[in-house]
């Protein structure tokens, strides 16, 4: 990820449990909308309008961490070294 340019005013925790999941809204004729659901908060993604490269990229940076993140948590529940994991 590129470094901040501006810095953070606040920082807003969600954390996962039962009542968190991620949906994806493919829509047909309009931008797609991902939901991160926290309990009774939720955070929509989506574009400001037409998709654009830049949209693209977000979302790929956003797999790419969402990735990571997911490995990290595999190494921390079975107890792997750093680098390794179950998920390919």
């Amino acid at each position: 990820m590129t470094r901040r340019r501006t810095p953070r005013n606040s920082v807003i925790r969600l954390t996962t449990g039962n009542a968190a999941r991620t949906l994806n809204h493919p829509f047909t004729r309009r931008e797609p909308i991902l939901a991160l659901d926290f309990g009774a908060t939720s955070v929509l993604v989506t574009t400001s309008g037409s998709v654009t490269a830049e949209d693209l990229e977000f979302a790929r940076q956003l797999a790419r961490e969402a990735h990571r993140f997911a490995r990290s948590l595999e190494r921390s529940l079975y107890g792997l070294p750093d680098g390794q994991g179950v998920a390919a």
